[in-house]
């Protein structure tokens, strides 16, 4: 696996934005919407690693968990050569889907999966492209 970024929930992306520039961040390419996840996000890239800023689509509420409790770093992601391996193996190690394999507008129609770890950290499966 691979380390790719770490996921950001936040209110509005503009203002996120913003903030992440003062530290030397910059959009990465357009923004893009998922609704089978239920979310809009934007990638920004600078000085240090890789952040998806993620807000909820109107009628979605897949980041409420974790608003409302004012977490706003809730996800590591890391791309992997083989999905179904790597879900197995971190399941063998007590770690839970949440969110079984479901191809993702952001990155081509490529799946990825969320797992949350014995710790209770999220993790974020991206299946790498071949």
């Amino acid at each position: 696996m691979r380390f790719h970024h770490v996921g950001v929930a936040c209110a509005d992306l503009d203002v996120e934005t913003a903030a992440y520039r003062s530290l030397g961040y910059t959009p990465e390419r357009e923004d893009f919407v998922d609704q089978a996840q239920g979310v809009q996000g934007r990638f920004l890239f600078g000085g240090g690693p890789r952040l998806e800023l993620l807000v909820s689509l109107p009628g979605s509420n897949v980041l409420e968990p974790w608003t409302s409790r004012g977490v706003r770093m809730y996800h590591i992601a890391y791309e992997t050569r083989s999905l179904t391996e790597d879900i197995e193996r971190l399941k063998r190690e007590r770690g839970r889907v949440v969110s079984p394999p479901t191809p993702a507008v952001v990155f081509s129609g490529r799946a990825v999966a969320f797992i949350v770890l014995p710790t209770l950290q999220l993790v974020e499966l991206i299946a790498a492209d071949d």
